[in-house]
């Protein structure tokens, strides 16, 4: 009966057509129950039957009309009002003058005949009574479900997965939850089957349809999860069942995502998402090092509003640092991370500064002021197709602007310099991964210059690669989000395009992880785990979205975009790499470069942007860079053959 209530859509209004036919079957009834009134009381009345199918026609005909003449039909019930009531009186009198005036013309009654006038005198009241009763009925029915419909939406009959500790522990912790009412634990295969752990009851499921009539039996709105194995154990089984059945598919997150819902389990409980499937298991890493290597140190984070950036703040607000320095060019977002942390970590000593990368002076005025020690450089332009749509602008902030923030770490004594890189920079086929290269060129060159002491100075300089993250701004899970919300369809490039994946969180842990592990001059490129089809992506969110492929939502391939590929090169590639400490984190081998020849490069191609020499720039990027081939783009015609 509940699950039947929430599937109510209590905002709609019934069709004037039903309550058209209703209020035509309460005047028939009034009708009716008059006349066999009127029979039960007093003896036959002569012609019976003729005066019966009479008697009806005309109370059909005559409340027809005056329920059309009036328009009560049009009326909101659950909105009636006293003006309603007087239209129901009007429909009843109006009936009773042709039912009046039926009985003066029909020649086989007695128009002196009393209790034919008594019989219209009930059939008034009993039109006027049935009418006005019948939409009482649905006022308290409206309201009764109302409320039962709030109190449902305040409390949510779960099962909880599994039926170790962790599940026992949840059942506890949900016992007197304002939220949630735990019916018992849920199990694949019937081994368990009509057990109890603990105080709770161990129910299976071995199909959909066994999943569909637990649920319906015990009016089950989700199922929730301990832990992240489990989701992905059965990804491809319980999640889908959940789908397709409208179920919610819930998880606790983990303990240090808890830290938002300040420790309690109860309300860190979230739906699932999409981030949650995608198969790969999550990099773990020891915090308690990283904590120490950044405690009491002031930090600059470049690029800090964006999607990396600002995790990385989050991270390190919560280390010890002595002040956070937020560099960005962008108002807005530095606003809202402004906010947030003086909302999350009050006690937080940090200071936005707007400004951009690729203005020297302002960066200048950064570095002398607040003296970082470590510097995390994260400000980059990074989507494909609008870099190559505009190649002087990713040169200028993705090379000239890295290049500028590694000299003045130079120049103020920085301890370490943290380059956030790309995995666009292996064998690179679009202008946003060459200049991420070059960028990388740079840097290496300059940390080489330092070990070699041809160039003074004590900056470790570090970067570090990975795939895409997760939930970026401008990312094809939002975009995709986005797409399904509005109805579709959901746009995927190629039906075979794959990438790798990993959370923000879990990216910038790895990051600091490597800046923690380094010994200065160094790639660290992450273990990305398997690459996801982006198709097979954008299915699995239609399915937890509770709609269909191909019927609720449609995936549309539009073609690669400039610059684009199919596959991305495997970074932890044995052939390439050397190992780490950490078996997740390999150091890369790439070609050195001499930091003289790199400072006349990367002059040059800062004049040839400046001046937006385009094709002069392209093809001495690619002189720089022989790996650098163009795939998909106009800029192919000036590759090295």
């Amino acid at each position: 009966m509940n699950r039947l209530i929430n599937k109510l859509r209590l905002d709609k209004y019934l069709s004037s057509y039903l309550i058209l036919g209703l209020d035509m079957l309460g005047t028939i009834s009034a009708s009716l129950l008059a006349l066999v009134l009127i029979r039960l009381i007093f003896r036959a009345i002569p012609g019976v039957i003729e005066f019966s199918w009479i008697w009806f026609g005309a109370s059909v005909l005559a409340s027809y009309c005056f329920f059309m003449l009036l328009r009560l039909y049009r009326s909101v019930i659950r909105h009636s009002t006293l003006r309603d009531i007087g239209k129901i009186c009007l429909v009843a009198l109006g009936k009773e003058f042709v039912l009046g005036w039926v009985i003066i013309l029909l020649p086989s009654v007695s128009v002196s005949d009393p209790r034919l006038w008594l019989l219209s005198l009930l059939d008034f009241c009993f039109t006027i009574g049935i009418l006005v009763l019948y939409r009482v009925c649905m006022i308290l029915a409206y309201d009764m479900l109302k409320s039962s419909m709030k109190y449902r939406k305040r409390r949510q009959r779960v099962f909880v997965y599994g039926a170790d500790a962790a599940s026992v522990s949840m059942v506890k912790n949900l016992k007197n939850s304002n939220s949630y009412i735990v019916v018992g634990l849920l199990t694949y295969g019937r081994r368990l089957r009509g057990a109890r752990v603990g105080e709770a009851i161990v129910f299976y499921f071995e199909t959909k349809e066994a999943m569909s009539a637990l649920c319906d039996r015990y009016d089950i709105d989700g199922v929730i999860f301990c832990n992240e194995k489990d989701v992905q154990a059965e990804k491809d089984r319980l999640v889908r069942f959940n789908s397709e059945n409208s179920v919610k598919t819930l998880i606790v997150p983990p303990i240090e995502d808890l830290e938002k819902a300040n420790g309690n389990q109860r309300s860190g409980i979230r739906e699932i998402k999409i981030e949650d499937l995608l198969g790969r298991q999550e990099i773990k890493i020891s915090m308690t090092e990283i904590k120490a290597n950044f405690a009491g140190k002031v930090v600059l984070v470049t690029g800090a509003a964006g999607s990396i950036g600002s995790e990385l703040v989050r991270q390190l607000a919560t280390f010890g640092v002595k002040k956070l320095i937020l560099f960005d060019n962008a108002e807005t977002p530095m606003h809202n991370l402004r906010l947030e942390l003086e909302n999350r970590f009050p006690d937080l000593d940090f200071v936005p500064v707007i400004g951009d990368v690729r203005q020297a002076p302002r960066l200048d005025f950064a570095f002398r002021t607040f003296h970082p020690n470590v510097v995390f450089h994260a400000a980059a332009y990074k989507h494909v197709p609008l870099m190559e749509e505009n190649p002087c602008e990713a040169v200028l902030v993705n090379v000239i602007g890295s290049r500028n923030v590694a000299d003045y770490c130079l120049k103020y004594d920085v301890e370490q310099m943290v380059m956030v890189s790309t995995d666009k920079a292996v064998n690179p086929t679009n202008i946003m991964g060459c200049t991420k290269r070059l960028a990388e060129i740079y840097v290496q060159s300059l940390g080489q210059a330092l070990e070699n002491g041809t160039v003074a100075g004590k900056t470790k300089f570090v970067t570090t690669r990975f795939g895409n993250v997760l939930g970026s701004n401008g990312s094809v899970i939002p975009r995709f989000r986005e797409q399904i919300e509005k109805g579709g369809p959901i746009t995927v490039t190629h039906p075979d395009i794959t990438r790798f994946f990993m959370t923000i969180p879990e990216a910038c842990r790895l990051v600091m992880e490597a800046a923690t592990m380094t010994k200065g001059n160094q790639i660290f490129v992450f273990d990305m785990g398997e690459s996801v089809k982006i198709a097979d992506l954008a299915k699995r969110m239609i399915e937890l979205a509770g709609l269909k492929e191909g019927e609720d939502i449609k995936i549309e391939y539009t073609g690669l975009r400039p610059g684009e590929k199919i596959y991305e090169e495997v970074l932890s590639n044995e052939e390439n790499t050397v190992k780490t400490q950490h078996e997740k984190i390999r150091i890369a081998c790439v070609r050195e470069y001499d930091y003289q020849e790199a400072i006349s490069a990367v002059d040059k191609l800062e004049h040839l942007s400046r001046t937006v020499e385009i094709p002069e720039m392209v093809k001495y990027m690619k002189q720089v860079v022989p790996e650098y081939k163009s795939k998909n783009s106009v800029y192919e015609k000036y590759d090295v053959k």
